[in-house]
């Protein structure tokens, strides 16, 4: 299964271009840059008209109105995931958003809890502590992540966040990709990361303008 993965568009998502083919996109949050609903709503209509039969994606710490909101009117091959998973081609995916009001609070620590033993692709906003998650000589990702992580036997995990750590890289038979679009600048774009869930990475495909 090949899977597109986009994550931190910040609204330039309509600067993408010769996106390549997929079984699956997934965007890991942070659609938007200022949190509207205007912006979200933009982002869903443009991703709900992407080429490929399957399209999930979670929201990240930018994406705030969507905390708690129900979305009605996605395409019946879109699907919003929020502490959800769903099954496609024997493949499961698991998402998990990073809304700041459960950041604060221990929900965050519960939401990762949550994430079923057999997950095959994990999506979270945040990265794992320590994989792709070092910028300004701090590592930014969860260690709580971490430590579930290694519970779960992944065939990837897919984050973002982390904009000066963009890549692909993996760590046994896990494939861990950080899709952030936008780079450290926010103003310049990075190649969406394609991965192979069945076997091994393919490759960061040059598709922007």
């Amino acid at each position: 299964m090949r899977i597109l993965h986009l994550s931190d568009t910040h609204g330039c998502h309509h600067r993408l271009r010769n996106l390549p083919e997929a079984d699956v996109a997934v965007h890991s949050g942070d659609f938007t840059m200022n949190g509207s609903q205007e912006e979200a709503l933009d982002f869903m209509n443009w991703f709900c008209d992407l080429p490929y039969l399957h399209k999930i994606f979670i929201c990240g710490n930018h994406d705030e109105c969507l905390y708690g909101a129900r979305i009605d009117g996605l395409d019946s091959n879109v699907r919003y995931l929020c502490n959800s998973g769903i099954e496609i081609d024997c493949v499961k995916f698991y998402g998990v958003p990073m809304f700041m009001q459960d950041c604060i609070t221990e929900r965050q620590s519960r939401n990762y809890e949550k994430i079923p033993a057999d997950t095959d692709v994990l999506i979270t906003h945040s990265p794992a502590y320590g994989v792709l998650d070092f910028d300004d000589e701090i590592h930014y990702g969860s260690e709580e992540l971490l430590e579930k992580i290694s519970r779960l036997n992944l065939k990837a995990h897919l984050f973002g966040h982390i904009h000066a750590q963009h890549g692909i890289v993996t760590r046994g038979t896990t494939i861990f990709s950080n899709g952030a679009i936008l780079k450290a600048d926010y103003a310049h774009l990075q190649s969406p990361n394609l991965i192979n869930v069945r076997a091994t990475i393919i490759d960061s495909t040059n598709s922007v303008n």
